[in-house]
């Protein structure tokens, strides 16, 4: 599945933001034409995807986004749009009656939300009217910064809206090259104690975990792992591997942290597998030179076995920014 990003601009700034680095070498008009998108649509269709996820920025600032949409849908392929949920009044009032009549499974919103404390009040009352408008269609998400995060009102918002039984739950990761806020291996056991400090919320309230790549397995107890197996019906890995963004000038990459690591033109390739396969190679080649986050991954079985992919590649690669190019030339841009 390809996260297609529609623009450059966003209306917040977040300190773990993943794409800082990127939209800020990019021009702020950067966005994605209509010529673009349907190439995309032909190409993703021939690859075989069903569906499509829209990014940014903040997808819902492109002028045509509800058109976007409304044209992916008609193609026959379902769309996941990930927004901060902060649309005007206008914008949003014409996204609910224009959706209206879509089935939730075709058409679905993952919201990303910052705590309250940390959310000025006109953000929060945005966001709050798309909550309510959009209830069911939307699943929670929240990425992990610091290690005295709270996700207890997630748990409100979702009974509160009526949102999805689901919490999507991302790890902020480093960015290579640049500082942004994120989990620092040495914190990762006290993260993921913490995370499973709300099992007792998630059980009572009969919402699902659904974390992200990058958690490291050995940090998780036997009884923690048979309890996210359970409560993600088996559908939790430990992994780290390309999800593929596509930017509004055509450019690809790996992932938002490893943006500026072998980017290339979507124009290169003839599938979404071809696309796959070349930055599945560029993880292998990173993985090659250190094994995982610690020093520990290189004689773990469960990495030889690819059931742990030994954490986040962006941290492996942070490792070797400021050292001189001494490695295979396909190591490096």
């Amino acid at each position: 599945m390809a996260n297609i990003l529609l623009t450059q601009r966003c209306t917040r700034s977040c300190p773990y933001c993943f794409a800082k680095k990127h939209m800020a070498g990019s021009p702020p008009d950067d966005i994605l034409s209509w010529e673009d998108l349907i190439y995309l649509v032909d190409f993703l269709q021939l690859s075989g995807e069903t569906r499509v996820q829209f990014l940014g920025g903040e997808p819902t600032l492109h002028p045509d986004f509800i058109d976007f949409c409304l044209y992916v849908l008609r193609r026959g392929m379902g769309v996941t749009v990930f927004t901060n949920g902060m649309l005007l009044p206008d914008k949003l009032s014409d996204a609910v009656r224009r959706f209206s009549g879509i089935r939730e499974d075709r058409l679905s919103f993952v919201c990303n939300l910052n705590h309250p404390e940390h959310t000025p009040k006109s953000e929060s009352v945005l966001v709050a009217d798309f909550l309510e408008a959009f209830g069911r269609r939307i699943t929670p998400g929240f990425n992990i910064y610091r290690n005295d995060f709270d996700i207890d009102f997630l748990f409100d918002y979702i009974n509160r809206y009526g949102l999805g039984k689901g919490i999507r739950l991302g790890l902020a990761h480093p960015i290579p090259g640049t500082r942004n806020m994120h989990i620092k291996i040495a914190d990762m056991a006290i993260t993921v104690r913490r995370l499973m400090s709300f099992r007792d919320k998630f059980e009572r309230h009969r919402v699902r975990p659904l974390p992200d790549c990058g958690f490291p397995m050995c940090h998780f107890t036997t009884e923690d792992k048979g309890w996210l197996y359970r409560m993600t019906g088996g559908r939790f890995q430990f992994g780290c591997s390309p999800v593929i963004d596509i930017g509004p000038d055509m450019s690809v990459w790996s992932c938002f942290p490893l943006s500026a690591h072998h980017k290339k033109s979507i124009f290169e390739f003839d599938s979404m597998r071809d696309v796959f396969d070349f930055y599945h190679e560029r993880h292998r080649s990173i993985r090659v030179e250190v094994g995982g986050i610690f020093g520990e991954c290189d004689d773990c079985r469960f990495r030889e076995d690819d059931i742990c992919m030994g954490g986040c590649a962006a941290h492996a690669l942070s490792a070797f920014v400021n050292e001189a190019n001494v490695r295979l030339p396909e190591f490096y841009q």
